[in-house]
């Protein structure tokens, strides 16, 4: 008989399950404020190091939120966020966020062709919508970002299927801090702009308006394709292979 290989889990994925174990029971509620870093550190006898990367995933999960200079604080969440594996939310290197990317351009591109077939015109105003707050938000990260999700997010919806949307949502807590970051890069890269980051929005906003499925397809993975190249680019020349991608 096989049996199947018991890993050995790392320290920051302790700490992190330990915290959130203390979420889910209501020992830490939504607006409390964690310890410190070193607080944390000295109470779980771990490194620094391990307190921040467990503080990341939970990060990605939607379950804290860290303000400059304040520190620390659970958010308010839904019931369902708990349920997305502990384990997702550990895909913060390089070749986590690689595969993470590749499930996303998978997942994309099927939507997006989908999209181009099922839209409605109530898909294509909030597809529209999304593109003008990436354009009036030209120098504000924050509102960009939220711009560059709710497009992503709307190309799901005008995909009509239920199921594919679920598995949008899913994801979206990795995404949202993938696509934050993505969009860091894409606005300090010498090698890209705002302006190309909205034209291939835009093109894929085209292709489904005029309901052409491969045209579409086409201008998604051109899209996703290029955010992955200058992820690897930056992995490079950061030379941050090892370190948190978030």
């Amino acid at each position: 008989m096989k049996y199947k290989q018991i890993k050995t889990k790392k320290i920051y994925e302790e700490v992190a399950e330990a915290l959130l174990e203390s979420i889910k029971s209501g020992e830490l509620e939504p607006g409390d404020k964690l310890d410190s870093v070193q607080a944390l550190a000295d109470s779980f006898q771990v490194s620094r190091s391990a307190v921040r990367e467990a503080l990341s995933a939970l990060k990605a999960m939607g379950m804290v939120e860290m303000k400059q200079g304040e520190g620390t604080y659970v958010k308010r969440f839904e019931p369902e966020q708990i349920s997305i594996p502990l384990s997702a939310a550990l895909l913060m290197k390089k070749k986590d966020v690689a595969e993470l990317l590749e499930v996303r351009k998978i997942l994309e591109i099927g939507a997006v062709s989908s999209a181009a077939q099922k839209r409605t015109e109530g898909d294509l105003g909030r597809m529209q919508e999304a593109l003008e707050d990436m354009k009036l938000a030209d120098g504000n990260g924050e509102l960009g970002e939220k711009a560059d999700l709710a497009f992503h997010l709307a190309l799901a919806g005008a995909s009509q299927n239920d199921l594919l949307k679920g598995l949008m949502n899913h994801v979206s807590s990795l995404l949202i801090e993938t696509m934050r970051e993505t969009r860091k890069i894409w606005l300090f890269s010498k090698n890209t702009t705002v302006k190309r980051l909205y034209e291939e929005h835009e093109a894929n906003y085209q292709a489904v308006k005029e309901k052409d499925g491969q045209k579409a397809e086409q201008a998604m993975h051109n899209h996703l394709t290029n955010v992955e190249n200058v992820l690897a680019s930056y992995f490079e020349e950061t030379k941050q292979a090892d370190e948190p991608a978030i």
